[in-house]
């Protein structure tokens, strides 16, 4: 018997539906020339990715209160959002932030499919900002192509080189920033200019430097079909009633090419012409004519593309276009499509938003800015004072989460007349920490030995609103 090995033979659908066999198991990436589309979809595209990194680069520029407005400061554990100061104690609002997003993507995804996917991810948005800059420096989509194919010469080299070098330093700029958010920028501008940057610092910038010139400018699709796990749980939250990009196989099918001047019902033919313009302009290089792939993310490229051959040829627009699986199939008529959003998923998606949304900024707006840990001195339990009452020590940690400084008044209450030997107000810069000892003194007469419950109340001078009540314990021995 023979032990020599075997090539594993696979077999996949070819793009006219007919089977290759002999395919490998692992197919060596074929790189995708996406071509330049314009039409409403794609105006929305771009406006998208210039207002998202309009908030992204220019966030960490604006000022607040003599601060970066937005400024994540570990050091300090200190987290600034314009006119709010988030302490660690408040990573609840964060959780409460991460569930509003979750619970909003899968809204948008029953109601429209994967359009974070399409328009404001942040692998679509440089990936297309990055073909912008190949575009610029190449040319479009075969100029691109005949660049790759001739052999290295001057030209190329000087193409390739140029466009590389504003890839790397758009990466640069994009790691810089995202370092700014928690290093302040103009800090770290300084450092950069000194060639006095911290490890971490210079590990984050060019991490994310990388990790952004690698991905928008290498992997691409690549990060959308084998590493977003997005991808692979998307039709869970698909039902037969989700608006996805579609198309119209009944209008366009059997297609075939031909004249604008033929008529394509006298030759048998669809709408589809089969020019491939649909394959052409999609970043991640799918057919959309063999339906709806994971593939796929709806980006609407194809949209824009089919319609202005379909405008060039004189037929409908529509060919492809956002419609849902029951509209396809005919068992929803189209003009009764958009009454079909608002179902049962979608209302129980959007009423569970609404509601942990409003219980977020109920939570925000009546949050307390102010914070105190009582912390008894067990090194001495109680000791007898010269008057003869009893006393015990404390230290108070007052945190004031506001930016403007606040004086406050201590008070105690017992079973016992209690007395705070130190009277003196407790003034507490904005933003700040400080720590306070506190001697309670009690007659006693009112106590049991051992733990006696006693609660602290701390109150702002200049704004009585702002007043938190802690509990601690009194010790008689």
């Amino acid at each position: 018997m023979s032990t020599a090995p075997r090539k594993l033979e696979v077999v996949t659908p070819a793009r006219n539906g007919a089977a290759t066999a002999d395919a490998a198991l692992y197919a060596i990436r074929q790189k995708i020339y996406p071509r330049a589309v314009h039409g409403w979809f794609a105006a929305w595209r771009v406006a998208l990715v210039v207002a998202t990194q309009l908030v992204f680069y220019g966030l960490p520029w604006l000022t607040w209160n003599g601060r970066q407005a937005v400024l994540f400061d570990l050091v300090q554990r200190k987290f600034y959002i314009f006119g709010l100061v988030l302490w660690p104690q408040d990573f609840i609002f964060l959780t409460g932030l991460l569930v509003i997003s979750a619970l909003a993507l899968f809204l948008f995804t029953a109601i429209g499919g994967r359009l974070w996917c399409g328009y404001a991810c942040p692998q679509t948005v440089y990936t297309e900002i990055f073909l912008w800059i190949e575009r610029l420096v190449e040319g479009d989509r075969v100029q691109r192509m005949r660049l790759d194919k001739r052999p290295l010469d001057a030209t190329k080299l000087a193409r390739k080189s140029a466009k590389h070098a504003i890839w790397i330093a758009l990466a640069l700029w994009t790691g810089i920033t995202f370092v700014g958010y928690f290093t302040p920028i103009d800090v770290l501008l300084g450092e950069l200019a000194s060639f006095a940057l911290g490890p971490w610092e210079a590990f984050w910038v060019l991490f994310y430097g990388f990790a952004t010139y690698g991905n928008a400018g290498w992997m691409r699709e690549q990060v959308c079909k084998y590493m977003c796990p997005y991808a692979r749980f998307q039709g869970v939250m698909f039902d037969r009633d989700t608006l996805t990009v579609t198309y119209d196989a009944a209008r366009g099918e059997p297609r075939g090419p031909r004249g604008r001047s033929v008529d394509p019902k006298a030759k048998g033919l669809g709408d589809c012409i089969d020019c491939a313009i649909c394959v052409q302009v999609c970043p991640t290089g799918i057919d959309i004519r063999d339906g709806l792939q994971y593939e796929c993310i709806g980006c609407a490229a194809c949209i824009d593309g089919c319609n202005q051959v379909m405008d060039k040829m004189g037929y409908p627009r529509g060919l492809i276009r956002y419609a849902t699986e029951n509209v396809i199939a005919g068992v929803v008529p189209q003009e009764r499509m958009w009454r079909r959003v608002l179902r049962p998923r979608v209302l129980v998606y959007g009423s569970v938003l609404a509601l942990i949304m409003a219980a977020w900024s109920v939570g925000l707006a009546l949050r307390t800015p102010l914070t105190v840990n009582v912390i008894r001195d067990r090194a001495a339990l109680v000791r007898e004072a010269d008057d003869g009452r009893l006393e015990n020590a404390y230290r108070l940690q007052v945190m004031n989460a506001e930016e403007r400084p606040h004086t406050y008044r201590v008070q105690v209450t017992g079973a016992d007349p209690m007395q705070i030997v130190t009277r003196a107000p407790l003034h507490v810069p904005g933003a700040s920490t400080v720590v306070f000892p506190v001697q309670v003194r009690a007659g006693g007469e009112g106590l049991e030995r051992g733990s006696n419950p006693i609660r602290f109340h701390v109150t702002a001078i200049d704004d009585p609103g702002i007043a938190v009540h802690e509990k601690s314990v009194f010790f008689v021995s």
